[in-house]
Order: C-alpha cells, then sequence, then structure tokens
C-alpha cells in the first residue's frame, strides 16, 4: 500500500485497537494471477506484536482453493472516511478524501474442525456478548452444528507484515486542519463526523 510519510502509522497498540474496532474485513488472494476478495467478519487475536487473524468462508465460495495454494494473503481492515472539499481551505487547493485503513499480509492455512468451531465461538461470542437474550454457539443443536460446519471453511492468517495510513489532513496548515475538521462536524453523515472526531484526537501539537 503506498503510504506518504506523514500518513504513516506504526503504534502497534493504535492500530491493534483499530482492527478490534473496525473487524469486517475484507480477505485477498490470487487464483491464476488474478485478485479474488470476499467481505468478512473476522477476530484477531495478538501476542506480544504477532498478530493472528481467524475466519470462514462459505464452503460454496471458491475462494478457499486459493488458500491452500498461495504463500501470501491480504486481509483489509477499513475505518470512517470523507470527501474534503478544496472550499474548506484558506488557499486554491484540490479535492481529497481521508481516510483510515490497516493492510495485514501474513501465511494462511485451513483451520482443522475443532479449531473452526472454536472460532465460530469467539466470534459469536463478540457479537453477542452485551445481548440479551444472547446467542452462542454452544446452543445449537449437535445436529444443526454439524450442518453449519459443513457449510463453511475456517482458515487463519498468521501475519508477517502490517501496512497502516491514517490520511487525516496532517499534511495542512493548523487553520486548515482545523477548518476541515469542523467542516466534517457539521456534515450530516456518521462517517464524516467520525473522521472529524479521529482528526481531534490526533490533531497536531502547536
Amino acid at each position: 500500500m503506498y503510504i506518504p510519510k506523514c500518513f504513516k502509522v506504526t503504534d502497534t497498540k493504535e492500530i491493534w485497537e483499530f482492527v478490534k474496532q473496525y473487524s469486517f474485513a475484507t480477505l485477498v488472494t490470487t487464483e491464476n494471477n488474478a485478485p479474488v476478495a470476499t467481505h468478512l467478519p473476522v477476530t484477531i487475536t495478538r501476542k506480544d506484536d504477532d498478530y493472528i487473524i481467524t475466519g470462514h468462508v462459505a464452503y460454496a465460495n471458491p475462494q478457499w482453493k486459493t488458500l491452500e495454494n498461495v504463500e501470501n494473503a491480504l486481509v483489509i481492515f477499513q475505518g470512517p472516511h470523507a470527501y474534503i472539499s478544496p472550499t474548506w481551505y484558506s488557499h486554491e487547493n484540490v479535492p481529497t478524501w481521508n481516510y483510515q485503513a490497516v493492510h495485514m499480509y501474513g501465511v494462511p492455512r485451513i483451520l482443522e474442525k475443532d479449531e473452526l468451531r472454536e472460532s465460530l465461538k469467539i466470534l459469536s461470542d463478540k457479537y453477542e456478548k452485551h445481548r440479551d437474550p444472547s446467542f452462542s454457539v454452544e446452543k445449537f443443536t449437535p445436529k444443526l452444528l454439524e450442518a453449519q460446519l459443513k457449510a463453511i471453511v475456517g482458515f487463519e492468517v498468521r501475519v508477517t507484515e502490517v501496512q497502516a495510513v491514517y490520511k487525516l489532513s496532517q499534511n495542512r496548515k493548523e487553520a486548515d486542519y482545523k477548518s476541515v475538521m469542523n467542516h466534517l462536524q457539521e456534515e450530516g453523515d456518521p462517517d464524516s463526523r467520525q473522521v472529524a472526531e479521529q482528526m481531534k484526537k490526533n490533531m497536531p501539537l502547536p
């Protein structure tokens, strides 16, 4: 991923919090030199600075077969993004876009049945823990669970490289930075307001 120096993020804690929050990801592999992608929820575990991504795709989705043949997979995490109008600057400029994204590259493998079952439990528990009543994979009848396990293929990606970008107007003068942030806050859509909040957190020191 192309990342200008001023937009590059290297703080492992910040990256970890980001991928946990925006864990509906895009899995990218290749087949016959052509890219193949699936959008799906994943879980990420971390040990020291190492990341392990797990998820599953439908058995009917042929992308799972590429996981047996490729040496590298890409998982993309994307956060809020927003259009930036040139009218928000104090001088003539061009339109652009502010966004946050993390790319994680790693070695993929297919999960064994017991690993897949545990992966499903962790995934469902993550999104159900605050609900009442809540759902758990453990509440499946054995017959239904077996049928579901046959209908999906689990995978793991052991991350070997992380690339993170926060393009949040860091290359702008203080007055323009604040102008962009304030205009985004006034926009009517949630993404713009989220970008404004992130800019507020990341505001360069005077």
